[in-house]
C-alpha cells in the first residue's frame, strides 16, 4: 500500500507539468503567410509642354541675376 501511495505522489508532479498551460502556448511557432499580394504599379507618364522662357540667368559680381530680354528667349520642355 505504501508503494502505491509513494508511486502516485512521485507521478503527480509529472502529470501536472504535462497539462497545457499559457506558457506552453508561447512555444508554438506560426509560419507567416507564404502568399503575398502582388502590387501592380503603373508607370508614370511624364507630360511635357513646350513653353517660351523669355529670360535667362546672368552671372554678376554678387551672384546670379534673372534678366528678362527678348533676344535670347528660348523654348523649353516644362513638366505639366
Amino acid at each position: 500500500m505504501k508503494r502505491i501511495l509513494l508511486g502516485t505522489l512521485l507521478a503527480l508532479p509529472f502529470a501536472i507539468s504535462s497539462l497545457p498551460s499559457q506558457v506552453s502556448a508561447a512555444e508554438i511557432i506560426i509560419r507567416p503567410n507564404v502568399h503575398q499580394v502582388a502590387v501592380v504599379r503603373r508607370p508614370v507618364i511624364a507630360r511635357f509642354q513646350r513653353r517660351l522662357i523669355p529670360a535667362h540667368w546672368e552671372t554678376v559680381r554678387r551672384g546670379h541675376r534673372w534678366v528678362k530680354v527678348r533676344v535670347p528667349a528660348r523654348y523649353a520642355n516644362v513638366r505639366v
